[in-house]
């Protein structure tokens, strides 16, 4: 069965977000990087690169499915915050942004009546909640224990292979 062309449209909107995403990871990289949170900066390396391989995921379904990949206009991404409290919670923000689009996605496979988009994006939906939990935990830890949390975390999250 080919994909709809509603499906691969959706879809390849989907990828260009996926290099947003590993954009504004990166971009969150750099920033931690030079404020001499390094282990935060490797975590954020690690981010911006499952987003990346998340779009090769797409696009190699949609080819397989007979459809065409496209990448459309990645816009500019934030490259400063305040303290990395407010990083950690726009990282939060835009993965409760990204699970909706999953949702989305899911939603408009059912729709369509696509039982392999279905299949394919349920593995998403699931990665979304251990993506927002850990989000959330690392805000709430900064919040609860403030500036003194920092270290550790940077340390903690510095070991993510």
């Amino acid at each position: 069965m080919t994909i709809s062309k509603k499906l691969e449209k959706a879809i390849n909107e989907q990828i260009t977000a996926e290099m947003w995403s590993a954009n504004l990871y990166m971009a969150m990289s750099f920033f931690c990087e030079k404020e001499g949170f390094s282990g935060f900066g490797n975590w954020l390396k690690k981010q911006s690169n499952e987003e990346i391989s998340h779009a090769y995921m797409m696009a190699d379904f949609l080819i397989k499915r007979g459809g065409t990949a496209k990448m459309g206009k990645i816009e500019e991404v934030p490259g400063t915050w305040k303290k990395p409290v407010d990083m950690f919670k726009n990282v939060y923000e835009h993965e409760c942004k990204v699970s909706e689009m999953i949702n989305k996605l899911l939603d408009l496979s059912v729709e369509e009546n696509d039982k392999a988009a279905q299949d394919f994006f349920w593995q998403f939906v699931r990665e979304q909640v251990e993506e927002e939990a850990t989000a959330s935990d690392i805000v709430s830890k900064i919040e609860k224990f403030g500036d003194s949390a920092l270290f550790m975390l940077d340390s903690k999250l510095g070991e993510r292979q």
